[in-house]
């Protein structure tokens, strides 16, 4: 709705005031003042570059168009997006600093080139830095635009002179609306800023990236409803002690959730990991006990994973629990199971969790992963390592089924894995595969006799 102006003038001598006044301090006289509306003029939120702005259609006339995603040359990034880049979309890529971000986005850059024109907005670094970065990376000649600038007016006025395919802004926090008098990356600026890219975006077909900065608890900083502005947020993941980074999708409008990307960090930028499973057992002890793997899902993509366990007994009254990429309420549930259940007399026993490579695992399937590789220390009887674990844990001690089990057997029997335990009600309807015995189970207590005798 249209905001209402008042202002009020007096009938004697024409003095206009903010405010009713019962004696116009002009002329002298009483009661003379009369109320003057002023209808503001609409303005609409979503005009295009050319001027054409949104009207109200019945859904039946809106015509229906395939939407053609420009693929870049790493697949693992398209394959996060849903299978590329679409237009008008706008992304938000959120990870800790020194993580690689801007590494990413100016290799996306260079590849995005060949296929539309692209406008680097950089808030944080000048031109002649991201020329630094560029020679590093090996892509000196790279054919975008850099326009180091954080006023938002100045880069709208670029976006319209230029009428790029691609804008990437790095990062949100650094941009001010002149229209807002608060600081940059206060949440009215942040909010502001990512509305008017949200209007740039969608009017104009312009697929835009927005880097966003992390908090030290691990969220995207600023308001939440950044998160829902946006059609997609990513999150790049790793630990600067490990050469790895993961990108995973927690929304995406256009494709799957929880969809994953690999990548290495190299002297040449980030490199794509090909085959993520046999990345990370490729440093697994033959014969060390507490370990054992799961075939994970990461959205629509199955990945074997090693879940380490070191059980030892507790020095001091409370035993400790510590878990890293793991969640820890789920490893001390299932260390209850197994104690109440199993027979494991675990209350003094300190428990250390991890998954092994940095990936983080997060889905209800790995409970019997995690149970296996803490009986496994406990007993210090190690698994054999051509053995994996799919499974749901109850708190009565049963194996819950779990989803698309059937490309979780595919992808350990292609990996050479000779036996694999899944929950016997998910077998039902099943076409296994050759060279691999699948292991109906339904309670915690036979899986334990079947593993460790």
């Amino acid at each position: 709705m249209a905001k209402k102006k008042s202002t009020f003038i007096c009938q004697n001598c024409d003095y206009h005031s903010p405010k009713y006044m019962g004696r116009c301090p002009n002329c002298g006289a009483w009661s003379s003042f009369v109320e003057e509306i002023e209808q503001a003029e609409v303005k609409h939120a979503r005009v295009s570059l050319t001027g054409e702005k949104a009207k109200p259609m019945k859904l039946n006339q809106v015509t229906s168009v395939d939407v053609s995603r420009t693929r870049t040359g790493l697949e693992e990034f398209n394959r996060v997006l849903g299978g590329g880049v679409v237009p008008g979309s706008l992304v938000l890529i959120g990870g800790d600093p020194g993580i690689g971000k801007s590494t990413l986005l100016l290799q996306v850059s260079t590849q995005l080139s060949r296929l539309g024109t692209v406008l680097y907005v950089s808030g944080e670094e000048s031109a002649e830095q991201i020329k630094l970065r560029a020679e590093r990376l090996g892509d000196p000649d790279s054919d975008f635009y850099l326009y180091a600038e954080t006023n938002m007016d100045s880069i709208r006025t670029e976006v319209e002179r230029l009428k790029p395919d691609f804008l990437i802004i790095d990062s949100i926090q650094t941009i001010l609306s002149p229209e807002i008098s608060s600081v940059q990356g206060s949440v009215s600026q942040v909010r502001e800023v990512t509305n008017q890219l949200m209007q740039l975006a969608k009017t104009n077909k312009i697929a835009t990236f927005i880097v966003g900065h992390m908090t030290k608890e691990g969220t995207l900083a600023g308001p939440r409803t950044l998160e829902h502005m946006v059609d997609t947020v990513l999150y790049f993941e790793g630990e600067r002690q490990h050469t790895f980074r993961i990108l995973r999708a927690v929304k995406n409008r256009f494709g799957s959730t929880n969809e994953i990307g690999i990548f290495e960090m190299q002297a040449e930028g980030l490199v794509e990991v090909q085959n993520p499973s046999q990345v990370f057992l490729e440093e697994r002890l033959d014969g060390a006990t507490g370990s054992s793997i799961v075939v994970t899902m990461e959205g629509t993509r199955p990945i074997l994973a090693e879940v380490q366990a070191l059980v030892t007994p507790t020095m001091f009254g409370n035993a400790k629990r510590t878990t890293t990429g793991l969640d820890f309420n789920r490893a001390s549930l299932i260390m209850a199971v197994l104690e109440k259940r199993a027979g494991l007399l675990l209350q003094n026993q300190d428990a250390y969790l991890k998954s092994a490579g940095g990936v983080k695992l997060d889905e209800p399937a790995i409970d019997l992963a995690v149970a296996v590789a803490i009986a496994s220390s406990y007993k210090d009887l190690p698994t054999r390592p051509d053995e994996a674990f799919i499974g749901e844990i109850g708190l009565t001690g049963e194996i819950r089924r779990v989803n698309r089990v059937e490309q979780r057997i595919q992808e350990a029997a292609k990996l050479g894995f000779k036996r694999i335990y899944v929950p016997q009600n998910s077998l039902q309807g099943v076409k296994l595969p050759q060279g691999i015995e699948v292991v109906g189970v339904t309670r915690i207590g036979e899986v334990l006799q079947k593993v460790f005798g």
